[in-house]
């Protein structure tokens, strides 16, 4: 939320009154999951691709709940949740002992928390709910969906199986995306549109799930390009990433664009109190101080060493998504 700082106190007053008690009826769930609904459809149902992620998560999650869009994987899902569903998920995790709180901005430490005991005391505190989350065993084989349906170009979504936010391995991880597709003079555009012409965009990123995530490459292929070709040229691509090692001149330029990306987005109150309560989540607020250092102490050994270790056919799961004739 973000507010002028004279109506802070309104913001807590509203935040604490929606997490004390929500007005419960048939009547407000109702309307609630007629909106909920038409959200599930306009972004996954009635746009070009909109449904990929709903396609590519149970193909790469065959047991962890990633396999699960939040919204839930078909309109159904909302559809069929209960008053009582709702109550409960919203008196399991809706509570001060499982919330966090930050505050960026014209404020004191003591207005802070005289406004947080003022607001928050008083709402009764509840025993935290920890789910036991399955892990997701490791892919023995590569994995593939076909689809066809009215989209303008056929598209290849392809993902591996890599590290979590908590693992070491994650900022190295992230540097070895950049590499393939952060920016204009990034090795996939460079080669696969730049040079061969077989796609017209394509990228590649990590999740960087909380538990073990994907690193995924997708791209939208030039009209009359043959998938087989398509994927032969993006598996090339990847080869190279696992047996060399990425350049002097590659690193830095990535390393650089990782550490000004994070000093420019604190000076934005809204970014700096979200990456604060996301830290604070994983654990300890002060990690925040140390990502631009686990990103300049990455060197090439390592990158060439993860790529080896995550972008085998074995661990890849991928989506063709093609056009209708």
């Amino acid at each position: 939320m973000t507010i002028p700082s004279p109506n802070l106190e309104t913001a807590f007053w509203l935040e604490s009154d929606r997490m004390f008690e929500l007005a419960f009826s048939p009547l407000s769930l109702d309307t609630q999951r007629l909106v909920v609904v038409e959200e599930f459809r306009q972004r996954y149902l009635n746009q070009p691709y909109g449904d990929t992620w709903l396609l590519l998560r149970p193909l790469a999650y065959q047991v962890h709940p990633y396999q699960w869009a939040t919204i839930g994987k078909e309109v159904a899902h909302i559809e069929d949740a209960t008053l009582e569903d709702v109550k409960q998920f919203f008196n399991d995790y809706y509570h001060p002992a499982n919330a966090i709180l930050t505050l960026s901005g014209d404020i004191t430490f003591e207005r802070a928390q005289q406004l947080t005991e003022k607001w928050f005391g008083p709402i009764p505190s509840k025993k935290i709910v920890r789910n036991l989350i399955p892990i997701e065993p490791a892919q023995e084989g590569k994995r593939t969906l076909t689809i066809e349906k009215a989209v303008p170009y056929d598209a290849i979504y392809k993902s591996w199986h890599c590290c979590s936010r908590f693992d070491a391995e994650y900022y190295a991880t992230d540097l070895l995306t950049d590499v393939l597709s952060g920016g204009k003079s990034s090795r996939l555009f460079n080669v696969l549109v730049k040079e061969k012409k077989l796609f017209s965009s394509i990228s590649a990123y990590m999740t960087g799930d909380l538990d073990p995530g994907l690193v995924v490459a997708e791209g939208k292929l030039v009209s009359g390009v043959n998938m087989a070709e398509a994927e032969k040229a993006l598996d090339e691509e990847i080869q190279k990433m696992i047996e060399q090692k990425v350049t002097e001149r590659e690193l830095n330029k990535v390393k650089q664009k990782a550490e000004s990306g994070l000093i420019f987005g604190e000076m934005n109150h809204d970014n700096r109190a979200l990456n604060l309560a996301y830290f604070e989540m994983l654990g300890d607020a002060n990690l925040i101080n140390d990502q631009i250092e686990s990103y300049r102490k990455v060197d090439a050994d390592q990158i060439q060493k993860i790529a080896k270790s995550i972008l085998k056919e074995d661990n890849s799961s991928v989506l063709y998504y093609l056009a209708k004739k």
